[in-house]
């Protein structure tokens, strides 16, 4: 059957209307890159979701310790982010280069982070062993940095140079200020956040550095 030209125009117009329609459909239900943010635990948050942004603390992906745009990284400790800054300075000699999977973060990102903790490990209890609550997290008080997985064996190898230490033994990721390291080492791992003494606290963060009868005094995640 041979369509006339009024007929075969309308296929014509309908086939374009529908396409539209499908594009637009597609478009509108795919978060863009600025509404995605991720956390240190791998997850994403969309803004739509409720919650946190770059305000909070939270950061997209390939963040260096060097991007002050960032309130998740300009608002570190000044003496933890210029030990940090030091350092990928001379990691980037041998290639290796300082991403920033969390930093600095607002006591409201650090309860959605542990709300979806408890959720996914199913219990207060367990996880505590990953995330602080915000009255005790480090990151909240800006004393913490979760590195990206590119500089974490760097970081091992020579971190203490900087004074910058590996904290906990299940978080390789999780580094804080210890000035002392730079002369001492740093000091022994915590097996998680729940043997850490800074965690049972009076619900005050201590500052980075450790007290003079308190070698080991840290914060966590």
């Amino acid at each position: 059957m041979t369509l006339g030209p009024i007929a075969a125009g309308l296929v014509v117009a309908s086939a374009a209307i529908i396409g539209t329609l499908v594009y637009r459909s597609a478009s509108s239900s795919a978060p863009s890159f600025s509404e995605v943010l991720r956390d240190d635990h791998g997850g994403t948050t969309t803004e739509d979701d409720g919650a946190v942004a770059e305000d909070d603390g939270a950061l997209p992906g390939d963040v260096t310790v060097f991007d002050d745009e960032y309130p998740g990284v300009a608002n570190l400790d000044p003496d933890l982010l210029q030990a940090l800054r030091e350092a990928a300075t001379d990691a980037a000699d041998d290639g290796v280069e300082f991403n920033v999977n969390s930093g600095w973060r607002t006591p409201a990102y650090q309860n959605q982070l542990l709300r979806e903790a408890v959720s996914k490990y199913g219990s207060e209890e367990e996880a505590a062993r990953w995330v602080a609550t915000a009255d005790t997290s480090p990151h909240v008080a800006g004393n913490a940095i979760d590195i990206g997985f590119d500089a974490r064996a760097w970081l091992s190898e020579h971190g203490a140079k900087y004074g910058l230490c590996q904290i906990y033994s299940n978080e390789p990721w999780h580094y804080e200020l210890r000035p002392a390291a730079t002369d001492n080492g740093c000091p022994a791992m915590y097996a998680d956040p729940t043997h850490d003494p800074r965690m049972h606290n009076d619900g005050h963060v201590r500052p980075s550095r450790p007290d003079p009868g308190d070698p080991a005094g840290l914060s966590q995640a």
